[in-house]
């Protein structure tokens, strides 16, 4: 049998090309070799997101389209919405017991929104728990693997910790630990060289029309040391080459040449960027303004997969409640 993956998005935003080449890419290798649960995780999104909730139903249909449209396969894999799943909010209240204070208070990437994000207060009950969530999410389909970057390892080794502490408080293996696989993901950067990021306002999403993309790319920040056409260019700071170099690596040796030896000028190189990246996305977009002709066949897929989710969810929330005795 197949091992089981269990991964999942935020809808906090369109989504950009940080999301193909991070996410979606190895998704859609992934669905080919493993049982895949693709999730909305529209739970998550709400503990970042919960003084304008009302936009997270337009992105979950929005972000699903890109799903389809990238090629993630409803056949293959297991598409549908955390919040219509009960059973993570069941488990997370279960694992909430047990889980010790400190062990959350140590996550990096909870100390890191708290010190980065100013655009809303993160100072929640529901945001320090999020990791228990995650937890929860991964163990109630006892998922084998778990596709993440380094980053994101400490996450994974909580999620195993709570699965030995639930087992060992119960005295049943109910859980066992789930394994990385670990995703080499390309650098991208944003248009301003900072993290690609819906908040900064510096992304090229999926669905950008020919006009944003020209505009876009045109603002991108290149080499900061090259100002006349005559100067040779340092491609390995310029982050247009950077964008080269993870969608178009067939063209990288000779533009390397071309912009060291100031053969070829700035504007020129973000005019042909963009052209590429108009290629790039055009079938996608195509394939995206036919699903969402029909959002029915969209929320068909997802109806579908709650149901395929509930059916492992359930049986999980058994055996869980049976190792702790509360079935009556």
């Amino acid at each position: 049998m197949k091992k089981r993956i269990l991964s999942g998005m935020r809808p906090t935003g369109k989504l950009h090309l940080g999301h193909l080449v991070g996410a979606l890419d190895n998704w859609i290798k992934l669905q080919d070799e493993y049982e895949c649960f693709f999730m909305v995780a529209d739970w998550h999104a709400l503990m970042g997101e919960y003084e304008k909730p009302q936009i997270l139903p337009e992105f979950i249909i929005d972000n699903v389209a890109d799903w389809l449209s990238a090629g993630i396969d409803p056949e293959k894999a297991v598409l549908f919405i955390q919040s219509q799943v009960p059973e993570h909010l069941e488990l997370q209240m279960i694992f909430s017991c047990l889980t010790p204070l400190g062990w959350l208070e140590r996550c990096p990437t909870y100390k890191e929104q708290l010190r980065e994000v100013k655009t809303r207060d993160l100072h929640t009950y529901g945001f320090l728990g999020y990791p228990v969530l995650q937890a929860a999410d991964i163990l109630l389909y006892k998922a084998g693997k778990v596709p993440v970057g380094e980053d994101q390892l400490p996450h994974l080794e909580l999620t195993r910790e709570i699965a030995r502490r639930f087992n060992s408080l119960y005295n049943h293996e109910v859980f066992s630990d789930p394994g990385a696989i670990l995703t080499k993901t390309p650098r991208l950067l944003g248009l301003d060289g900072r993290k690609m990021s819906k908040s900064y306002d510096n992304t090229i999403n999926l669905s950008d029309s020919e006009d944003i993309i020209k505009k876009k790319i045109s603002n991108m920040i290149t080499d900061p040391e090259r100002i006349k056409l005559v100067d040779p260019g340092h491609p390995s700071v310029c982050n247009v080459f950077a964008y080269y170099a993870v969608f178009f690596p067939e063209m990288k040796d000779e533009l390397h040449k071309a912009c060291a030896d100031a053969g070829l000028g700035c504007v020129e190189c973000k005019k042909r960027l963009a052209s590429c990246l108009i290629e790039l996305l055009k079938p996608i977009q195509k394939k995206r303004h036919d699903f969402l002709k029909d959002k029915q066949m969209i929320l068909k897929i997802l109806e579908d997969g709650k149901a395929r989710a509930s059916a492992v969810a359930s049986a999980t929330i058994r055996e869980v409640k049976a190792a702790m005795k509360l079935s009556l």
